[in-house]
């Protein structure tokens, strides 16, 4: 007899390039601001700002994408994820790389319009951010293979028209620092994502779009926006 009350789900799992191995996922965490983009806020270091998502928003990257309910104004980011393999809490700087399994490049994607409104009233992010498929990621490639990736281009295309092009070297907050950060706040554990923000030219996404995005020297990934519910 099962000890289940119902059957648990099977869990969220991405391809690894090059292997047929799974990567695990197990939490998503998200860094709001990484990149500059050319107003009062880039005056100013601040210091990092992380919010959420859960591993069921995580979507193998690829095919269709549904257009979510609740938004007229459903945006694009491309990000560079680090995946962790290692966990640990209060993880120095020094040794943060260490914890990294691999990269991947992903889509933060974001009910903008949901997003301002919370903004507006000083409350959470979620309904913004954590919606279903709300992370597509491609495949992880394995630190053995890359190393840790700290220049190259980061871009976005919409119907191969480009909208969103910077590069790592960019970032505000290195890897590192961002594990680092993270991890005074909360113990990693292996399988956590970090998507680590976007750059400039977030835009709007119709139904039908074609998004095609990526990092050099890390990978590529496709979707296309289905209809509005």
């Amino acid at each position: 007899m099962s000890p289940f009350v119902f059957a648990p789900d099977a869990g969220v799992t991405l391809d690894v390039q090059g292997s047929d191995a799974r990567f695990p996922v197990n939490r998503v965490f998200c860094l709001g601001r990484n990149y500059p983009w050319g107003d009062a806020q880039d005056a100013v270091r601040q210091a990092p700002m992380f919010f959420m998502k859960p591993a069921s928003a995580v979507l193998q990257a690829g095919g269709e994408l549904a257009y979510p309910p609740l938004t007229r104004e459903f945006c694009h980011e491309i990000e560079l994820v680090v995946a962790i393999g290692t966990g640990g809490g209060d993880i120095p700087e020094s040794s943060a790389l260490e914890h990294v399994w691999g990269y991947a490049a992903g889509l933060d994607l974001t009910r903008r319009d949901l997003q301002m409104a919370a903004k507006a009233a000083g409350q959470p992010w979620e309904a913004a951010k954590a919606f279903d498929g709300s992370a597509p990621i491609g495949a992880v490639v394995p630190v053995s293979r890359i190393g840790h990736p700290d220049r190259g281009a980061v871009w976005l295309q919409v119907n191969g028209v480009e909208r969103q092009r910077s590069s790592l070297e960019q970032q505000i907050w290195s890897v590192s620092e961002i594990i680092s950060r993270l991890s005074q706040s909360i113990a990693l554990r292996p399988g956590d994502l970090i998507m680590t923000g976007t750059p400039p030219g977030v835009a709007a996404l119709e139904p039908g779009d074609v998004i095609s995005a990526g990092i050099d020297g890390i990978g590529e990934l496709s979707v296309r926006v289905g209809a509005r519910r």
